[in-house]
């Protein structure tokens, strides 16, 4: 039978930047820019050159129960890691494009705290850079392609998961144990009979009272 083959973000993006004097690097990514409700986060983390963690890729494909168990090995292994939270409300006075990017900043300063020495260069999941301390490149997919980045990916989506479940104790009416916030027919559903709550991003579309 043929072996299934598990899926690791690649180091070569890191280890091109460390051959050039760059070994301090953080990767940040986010989760729940797209949500109808709950938080934006973000994290940042920094591994020493050449560590390399099996089966840490895109969080959306990895299964939830293994990424609990790369949340350990990433924060068991990782020189720094931090996370940024907007709720909410902040978004919907910001924008989410801005929340997004403020979480990323919040993140990486976050990261910084655990670090001896400064952070030397960031890469960013997507296509826009957030205000940084030192130099950085925003990377299209990167949470594919670059193993810090896919580390932050995971630590992201698994925190604001937690998130959405202890919402979900205070909000039980929306499910958002399940949907995560995201515009799902049962959630609309929900919306349409009982309106927004407090975790709701007001200034979305499909939830404008």
């Amino acid at each position: 039978m043929r072996k299934s083959t598990i899926l690791t973000a690649s180091i070569e993006k890191e280890a091109a930047l460390q051959a050039r004097g760059f070994h301090f690097i953080a990767g940040v990514d986010e989760a729940g820019r797209g949500p109808l409700a709950g938080p934006v986060v973000a994290a940042a983390v920094v591994f020493a050159p050449g560590m390399m963690i099996e089966g840490v890729y895109d969080s959306k494909k990895v299964k939830p129960a293994h990424r609990a168990i790369l949340v350990e090995e990433i924060k068991k292994n990782a020189l720094a890691y931090g996370l940024g939270i907007i709720d909410a409300a902040e978004i919907d006075r910001i924008n989410i494009l801005q929340a997004t990017l403020r979480a990323m900043s919040l993140a990486v300063a976050q990261a910084q705290k655990m670090l001896t020495t400064s952070v030397q260069y960031i890469l960013v999941d997507g296509n826009r850079l957030p205000l940084l301390p030192c130099p950085g490149e925003a990377i299209p997919k990167g949470d594919t392609l670059c193993h810090t980045i896919a580390a932050a990916a995971i630590l992201a989506k698994e925190a604001r998961d937690a998130m959405m479940y202890e919402l979900d104790k205070t909000f039980p009416q929306y499910g958002f144990a399940v949907h995560k916030g995201y515009g799902t027919p049962a959630h609309l559903a929900a919306l349409a009979q009982y309106g927004p709550c407090a975790a709701h991003r007001l200034t979305f579309k499909k939830v404008k009272p």
